[in-house]
């Protein structure tokens, strides 16, 4: 596949992750030197001279380099959450449902999806769509990423000995960025609580969310819960359903099983006695989080599956 791909921002944690992963990929990748980065010319340039290009950048940057575009042919992956619930963007998860793969595909725009929201999205989405989860349930997601998840300047303050939290939690002002995100994909009505914290190990994500079967629609059993995330991705090439978990030994969920991969696990784990079930779900943040989704995604746009 002979296309001209440019990367904006190649230097954060993202960028140097795609460039990783698409080393010997067939494509054509165009970077700019360090002095010249923050040259709008040079930029503008860039973008209008490529087939696809994929931004690595902070939200209003982003917005920015796509502003920069006027060249029609010009596609689009934005890795930043700028366009997330953006009108006339696709929503690059391509698993969201049976159809969303071919918008991918087609699509001019595509918005990277975030890494908490995909494992959040990908738990949701399909109970809300068969009627398993009333669209307003009263949510709480907690989430624990890798300390990769703060971007390069976090790595290099906590590999440098500067951040020596053991697990630290963030985002308590209850305004999180991709709470919008995964409000609107996931088909809720309610926005959900969502905890996020930073771990001391590099990368992963393990996500969970808790649900009391009384407040659940009569019938949605924990097993038809299971049933309903086994159908949706039956055959999904990067999601794995794990079986049930009701008894012991419990089950346990390592947030850097998937590391180095764009693989997903979702999970189901019940209790009978208490009426009460967790929805849980493992990805690496950079992975299928991030460049991983951004390279799944970049291969349906240029027709490669």
């Amino acid at each position: 596949m002979d296309l001209h791909l440019f990367i904006d921002g190649d230097q954060g944690t993202t960028g140097l992750d795609l460039r990783n992963r698409l080393r010997g990929g067939g494509f054509r990748i165009r970077t700019l030197p360090a002095h010249l980065r923050k040259d709008a010319a040079a930029r503008r340039a860039a973008l209008n001279e490529s087939d696809i290009a994929i931004l690595c950048l902070p939200d209003a940057a982003a917005r920015d380099a796509v502003a920069m575009i006027e060249n029609p042919a010009v596609r689009v992956i934005d890795a930043s959450s700028a366009h997330r619930t953006s009108p006339g963007w696709v929503y690059g998860l391509p698993e969201l449902d049976a159809r969303q793969a071919a918008r991918i595909a087609s699509a001019r725009r595509v918005a990277n999806p975030g890494c908490y929201p995909t494992a959040a999205v990908a738990l949701l989405r399909p109970l809300t769509d068969a009627g398993l989860l009333p669209a307003g349930y009263p949510l709480a997601i907690h989430a624990v990423s890798g300390y990769s998840g703060q971007g390069r300047a976090g790595v290099e303050a906590h590999e440098a000995g500067g951040a020596a939290h053991a697990l630290r939690v963030y985002g308590l002002a209850l305004e999180h960025k991709h709470v919008p995100e995964i409000q609107a994909h996931a088909g809720l009505s309610e926005r959900p609580v969502f905890v996020p914290a930073y771990g001391s190990y590099r990368q992963g994500i393990v996500l969970t969310i808790g649900l009391h079967a009384r407040m659940l629609p009569a019938g949605a059993s924990s097993g038809r819960i299971h049933a309903c995330l086994a159908e949706r991705y039956r055959g999904a090439a990067h999601v794995r359903v794990l079986p049930l978990s009701s008894a012991e030994p419990a089950m346990e969920l390592d947030p850097q099983a998937h590391n180095g991969s764009n693989d997903m696990s979702l999970a189901v784990a019940c209790n009978a006695r208490t009426g009460q079930i967790v929805l849980g779900a493992v990805l690496d943040n950079l992975g299928k989080g991030a460049a991983g989704a951004a390279v799944q995604n970049l291969r349906l746009m240029a027709g490669a599956g």
